[in-house]
């Protein structure tokens, strides 16, 4: 995050900002491919902990409607939503189903509920696949050298289509349920981190152009979801066209260095940003005493160790180390402003260019690695031989099997954990959501 980012006039351009003392909530949901169940759990969470508050609200409330079921339907709790890679399509999903209030929220997790590997992703079929890991890994090969990735992803493609209404997006920012969404790649052919964004059209910001980030008003489609999600070598990049030109994108998460910025260009001032990123995982270092020959190379990372850790460092959550910088930023806005006041005038003050954001960043509390170890058992069969091939189920390669785990017990797994973190930090998120 940037000091121009934080400035007022980033959405001066339209009328997405918020007026003064006006909360704007939006809602950043990180990539991560399955471990993206982990925000489905605290979303899930979140919106049943919001319906008892409201509940409990209006029951002590004086006020009683003549009919006693009106006003109990809360809206929808984000006004910006921006999402990347699998992120991406929670997001989006969030956003076509904006206009039922927190019942979006619920339905989050049903989508997730129903997800199997099959409908995200198969193996390049080959006729002994079944019988041999080396045929399974010779069909991978020559996917990747045809199609540039090692998995085909037309079934997500088909399950998208078939579980998110696009049309709805629309519905939702014209009744005022929404303000934007916007989505995140990565474009192999210039290198440009891309912002695509949906808004209603009597509500235009200017897009946004920085060092090596861009934004774009566009309608959001079922390719964008696909550019965001694109893993790199994993599922194949997708062509969209920017500038007038057509350029092939990939995973949003590549070069993502302030993911905070769109949300805040978008005009919130208050933010929910949820990571898939874990504590540190397990040292696989040497004793001095054990570094002999024999012990080097049982310990030397495998395959799987280091592809785990390639895709680690593509979704490295820079999530925290920009929520760091806006509260510096406000530390400084507010230090600013208080010297001003007290040696100046607090007219000169309020006048500052600058405004400040809240922000509340949740990652998971334990290690998804180790989550992803108990559970890579589920994994279809052809994957499987794959991945045991490069030595990815076990200890720290198990975080690249993380990514591919859109099975049923793993996914339960993560929205357990999430809703086990929204328990724990039920005070500030009550907190943060009372205007």
């Amino acid at each position: 995050m940037h000091l121009d980012d934080l400035t007022k006039s980033a959405t001066s351009g339209g009328r997405l900002g918020p007026s003064s003392g006006d909360i704007t909530r939006g809602l950043v949901l990180m990539g991560g491919g399955a471990r993206t169940a982990y925000q489905a759990g605290v979303l899930q969470a979140l919106a049943t902990l919001l319906k008892e508050q409201f509940v409990h609200t209006h029951t002590r409330s004086h006020h009683t409607p003549a009919n006693p079921h009106a006003d109990m339907h809360p809206a929808f709790p984000f006004q910006v939503l921006v999402g990347t890679s699998a992120g991406a399509l929670n997001a989006t999903y969030l956003a076509s189903r904006a206009i039922d209030g927190l019942n979006a929220l619920q339905g989050l997790g049903d989508f997730w509920h129903g997800l199997h590997s099959h409908l995200v992703y198969h193996l390049p079929d080959t006729p002994l696949a079944k019988f041999s890991r080396w045929a399974t890994a010779l069909g991978v090969t020559l996917s990747a050298r045809q199609q540039g990735a090692a998995l085909d992803s037309m079934p997500l493609v088909d399950t998208l289509h078939r579980r998110i209404a696009l049309n709805n997006i629309e519905m939702a920012l014209a009744g005022g349920h929404l303000k934007a969404l916007a989505v995140t790649a990565s474009s192999y052919t210039t290198g440009v981190h891309w912002t695509f964004c949906q808004t209603h059209h009597l509500q235009s910001p200017q897009a946004w152009n920085r060092p090596g980030r861009r934004a774009e008003l566009q309608d959001i489609t079922i390719e964008h979801l696909m550019a965001s999600s694109a893993i790199p070598f994993l599922f194949p990049a997708t062509p969209l066209w920017v500038d007038g030109n057509m350029e092939f994108f990939g995973d949003g998460s590549m070069r993502q260095s302030s993911p905070l910025s769109p949300a805040v260009h978008l005009g919130a001032n208050k933010i929910l940003a949820i990571g898939v990123g874990q504590p540190q995982r397990a040292s696989i270092g040497l004793h001095p005493r054990d570094a002999g020959a024999a012990s080097l190379n049982k310990k030397r990372p495998s395959l799987g160790n280091i592809a785990g850790h390639a895709m680690a460092s593509v979704f490295n959550d820079t999530l925290l180390a920009d929520v760091e910088q806006v509260q510096r930023v406000n530390q400084s806005i507010q230090q600013l402003k208080t010297h001003l006041s007290e040696h100046h005038s607090p007219a000169l003050a309020q006048a500052l260019p600058f405004r400040e954001v809240e922000v509340l960043a949740m990652q998971p509390s334990e290690s998804l690695d180790a989550l992803a170890q108990a559970h890579v058992h589920e994994l279809p069969r052809p994957v499987h031989r794959v991945l045991e091939g490069l030595g990815a189920l076990k200890g720290s390669g198990a975080s690249l099997a993380s990514y591919l785990l859109f099975e049923p017990g793993f996914l339960r797994a993560l929205m357990a954990l999430g809703a086990h973190d929204v328990a724990q930090r039920k005070e500030e998120l009550l907190d943060f959501f009372t205007d």
